[in-house]
């Protein structure tokens, strides 16, 4: 049994905090057995408090004073650089679209240990949160449809799980501070969208002028009500698919439990009397809106886990050795860090190939490589026996849907449960139009969500070290 410190950082469009938590992992196999490490137990000892996201201008992370940040709270919580094992950095929202976010990333990424360090698109960013909040347990626990709506600052991130599983993912541009004032409730900021949403709206909102309270539970109420909609049948307003990010539910759920997380959650679940201008924005009325609007009264409202601290507090990392015997891969392309993982599900391999197909290719947008590249690896169990035809279809499926990967030109990474990743990489290779990095390997469990690193072949290259990375969530 070890015990480690992991570390958490969460940048946000509105908020920046740090999470320092105990991971306790054990190895649970045999002596004469390949080592299974599980992470057995966590404790968060200390939260930062909760800081506004620096910015230099609406378009550019403040880097540096991102850094000065969270070196004091490493201070604070008298943690040295070399005492962290791991953690995880993840930049999300409107924050995520800044120009210099990968940069930051990668800076971050150098205050202490080997950080998981994700870039997180609106899909991405809706799992966490949906994880952070609790909702994938309670609707593992339930067996139930939960969707959780993390409603921050810039965007709501949307995430719908069924038996612990992610199932569907969507985003809206709906978030308290896309309206921010100064003291005397001038307008300071507007967001496009919402500019033209009050202009809808009959509202004149200009920057310096001041805003009545009238008119912001107005854009408020829209904002509510366009929520709202998510989990109506039927066609959507065209104020819904004005602020839809990047895409809609795929299909009409039917949905046993809400919850919120996110900055407003806390505004939505309690009764405020007091400023509803503490935060100098829309935060705290638009949490008012939700609670009056049919999507919490209609519907089973589940107390999320966390709120504003639905993110993760760190990461826990245990290694796997994987026989030679039973894996492909090509030479000289490691070691590969950080990759993160789509999951396919046991009834998603059941689908048809084109059916599957499609399924890689939306779960590989959870990772916006239109935005950022980066190379992602595709896992599911697999049959213990498969024919040749089986395979053969498996390959070609498996090919077409990661086919902006291979464009992208970086190694087509493939893992499975069972015992049946040479044969699959082997077909991968054969059926390739054109020769690519391929690695196949089997033996290893992970989940969505989760990242890898592979290290250089070891033992006469008869194993691959890999080093799974679990986020890890608290409470």
């Amino acid at each position: 049994m070890e015990k480690i410190i992991s570390v958490g950082i969460d940048i946000g469009t509105s908020t920046t905090q740090v999470i320092f938590s105990h991971i306790t992992i054990e190895n649970l196999a045999s002596a004469y057995s390949v080592p299974q490490i599980d992470i057995i137990d966590k404790n968060v000892f200390y939260k930062s408090e909760i800081y506004f996201t620096p910015l230099i201008s609406e378009t550019e992370i403040d880097g540096q004073e991102i850094k000065k940040i969270i070196e004091s709270e490493f201070k604070k919580a008298n943690v040295a650089k070399k005492d962290i094992s791991t953690g995880a950095v993840i930049i999300t929202g409107e924050t995520a679209r800044k120009k210099n976010a990968s940069l930051i990333s990668e800076q971050l990424s150098d205050l202490a240990g080997d950080f998981v360090v994700a870039t997180a698109g609106p899909d991405l960013e809706s799992i966490i949160a949906g994880k952070g909040a609790g909702a994938d347990k309670l609707s593992e626990k339930l067996n139930k449809l939960v969707i959780n709506f993390d409603i921050g600052g810039g965007t709501t991130n949307i995430a719908l799980f069924e038996s612990g599983q992610v199932i569907d993912t969507a985003c809206l541009d709906v978030g308290g501070r896309l309206i921010q004032l100064d003291e005397q409730n001038r307008l300071q900021y507007i967001s496009k969208k919402i500019k033209k949403l009050a202009a809808d709206l009959n509202l004149n909102l200009e920057i310096g002028k001041k805003v009545e309270n009238s008119e912001l539970e107005i854009i408020a109420e829209k904002m509510a009500s366009v929520l709202s909609e998510v989990l109506k049948a039927g066609e959507k307003s065209s104020d819904y698919n004005y602020l839809i990010t990047n895409h809609d539910l795929s299909k009409n759920y039917a949905i046993n439990y809400v919850s919120f997380s996110g900055g407003v959650a806390d505004y939505i679940n309690n009764d405020h009397s007091g400023d509803l201008y503490k935060y100098n924005d829309l935060g705290i009325i638009l949490a008012q809106k939700i609670r009056e609007s049919s999507l919490y009264k209609d519907h089973q409202v589940y107390q999320a886990e966390e709120t504003i601290r639905a993110t993760v507090v760190g990461a826990g990392s245990h290694t796997t050795d994987i026989s030679g015997s039973t894996i492909t891969y090509t030479d000289n392309i490691f070691p590969l860090k950080n990759i993160p993982i789509i999951k396919i599900t046991p009834e998603e391999e059941k689908l048809s190939k084109e059916e599957l197909v499609k399924v890689i290719k939306k779960k590989l947008d959870w990772y916006d490589l239109d935005f950022e590249a980066q190379t992602v690896a595709v896992a599911m169990k697999g049959k213990e026996n498969f024919n040749f035809a089986e395979i053969t279809e498996l390959a070609e499926a498996i090919i077409a849907g990661m086919e902006k990967i291979i464009k992208l030109d970086f190694p087509l990474i493939v893992i499975l449960e069972n015992d049946a990743a040479k044969v699959l990489g082997q077909t991968i290779n054969r059926l390739s139009k054109e020769p690519k990095a391929v690695v196949s390997l089997d033996g290893i469990k992970v989940d969505n969500g989760d990242y890898i690193d592979i290290g250089k072949p070891l033992a006469r290259g008869k194993v691959l070290p890999v080093i799974i990375k679990t986020l890890i969530f608290g409470k």
